[in-house]
């Protein structure tokens, strides 16, 4: 266990939201991908469950810089739901009910980086922490591992989401510090 740098450990799970925590059940959320040529393949909650899940241990860092060290998840990884989108995309912009957005490299999406997270801790999710789902990107700053996923738009050249129009990184690398434009 280590920590990027300007990061404290954290024993807690804090919970920061852009807004108002959205209330969305199970039976009535969906994901969908859209590539660069406006095609969509859409999951329900069934099938998200249907498909083989990943159970990754990992440790994840706020920009407000705390770290938690070996958060257990359950999920799906993106390599699964990316794996029959015909894309040469370089960028995604991923949206979530409430309307918060934020845009990730492809590359930092796939290749067992990324998962549509639905149990913390061995638990379904709590709407505070994004359920009944959330992207997790833990190598990343977590304000890309948007709560209440609903989207995710394949881009051929990036464009910011919602933190980053505020002077946010495009790319939130903690390692990096990476928290702000320039840094």
């Amino acid at each position: 266990m280590t920590l990027p740098p300007g990061q404290y450990a954290e024993e807690g799970f804090p919970v920061l939201s852009a807004g108002p925590t959205p209330r969305v059940e199970a039976e009535t959320w969906s994901f969908t991908v859209s590539d660069e040529a406006g095609v969509t393949k859409t999951w329900t909650w069934a099938d998200l469950m249907a498909l083989p899940q990943d159970e990754p241990t990992v440790d994840i860092h706020c920009v407000t810089r705390w770290s938690k060290f070996g958060t257990r998840w359950r999920g799906v990884s993106l390599d699964v739901l990316l794996a029959d989108v015909e894309s040469t995309a370089d960028f995604a912009m991923v949206g979530s009910y409430g309307g918060y957005t934020t845009n990730l490299p492809v590359a930092d999406l796939l290749g067992g980086k990324a998962w549509i997270a639905h149990t913390f801790d061995g638990a379904p999710l709590h709407p505070e922490h994004g359920g009944p789902a959330r992207l997790l990107v833990p190598h990343l700053y977590f304000w890309k591992s948007a709560k209440w996923v609903r989207s995710l738009r394949l881009m051929p050249t990036d464009r910011p989401g919602f933190w980053e129009k505020l002077g946010y990184h495009d790319l939130g690398d903690p390692w990096r510090e990476q928290r702000y434009q320039g840094d």
